[in-house]
């Protein structure tokens, strides 16, 4: 059962990365006027468990910090209660 809790505690630390590498790529690309990454693919990143990212990324890259602003701190609550209910599934 641990091995479970571990395997999604890596899978969340490695969506983090990714959304966090591409929101990244995706201001440097805006700053350049080019062809950006979609809105959709980033949101779906953060709603499948990359949202704690994406919520960083938008206060150290002030990446569309207007824009999420009132969806990407639900979708982190949603991490941690998946999170949560793991934890209780499993004990």
């Amino acid at each position: 059962m641990k091995e479970i809790i571990m395997l999604f505690i890596l899978y969340l630390i490695f969506i983090n990365i990714a959304l966090f590498c591409l929101m990244y790529i995706d201001k440097r690309k805006a700053i350049k006027n080019e062809f950006r990454i979609s809105e959709k693919t980033l949101l779906t990143l953060a709603f499948i468990g990359g949202s704690i990212s994406m919520l960083i990324s938008m206060k150290v890259i002030h990446h569309k910090g207007k824009k999420f602003k009132n969806v990407i701190p639900l979708l982190t609550l949603e991490s941690f209660l998946l999170l949560f209910i793991l934890l209780k599934i499993i004990d």
